[in-house]
């Protein structure tokens, strides 16, 4: 990434993307930090996504995981900010299934504004029967797609 920083904002992973992130050898030098807002209300209060949005179509949407992606990346001053919400289950949220998940990243440019942004939908199917197993399907192949993603920004 050649001087140039990330922070994550997290729901569905609950810091597993930061986790991930940090076990590779020199992560400091361009990991910021990250914010886990697993409930709603922090997604707005902590990382300013719309209170509005929120209200109208709940946490499990494209652009609540942008304007995740940018208040973490204004939050914590980082070049990237990259952005994880959805649903892991067992149970529906806001009429979403499980396994329905948006990942977003935003690049900003030296003054801060947010110059380039992605957003994908994943709809995941775990090749599980568990709940917990497929939880943690859900999780670990959101945290590879928020990485994938971030690699296609750079």
């Amino acid at each position: 990434m050649q001087g140039r920083t990330v922070a994550t904002a997290e729901s569905i992973t609950g810091g597993q993307l930061g986790s991930t992130i940090t076990s590779i050898p020199g992560a400091s030098q361009i990991f910021r930090g990250g914010v886990i807002a697993y409930a709603t209300d922090l997604k707005s209060s902590l990382l300013g996504v719309s209170e509005t949005l929120l209200a109208e179509g709940g946490a499990v949407q494209a652009q609540v995981a942008l304007e995740m992606a940018t208040g973490v990346a204004n939050k914590l001053n980082a070049d990237f900010g990259l952005a994880v919400t959805g649903v892991a289950g067992p149970a529906s949220q806001d009429g979403h299934l499980p396994g329905t998940v948006f990942v977003a990243c935003v690049m900003r440019d030296e003054q801060g504004t947010v110059i380039d942004s992605a957003v994908d939908e994943l709809h995941l199917f775990p090749e599980t029967d568990d709940p917990r197993e497929a939880r943690d399907q859900v999780r670990e192949e959101t945290v590879a797609a928020a990485l994938e993603l971030l690699l296609t920004m750079l």
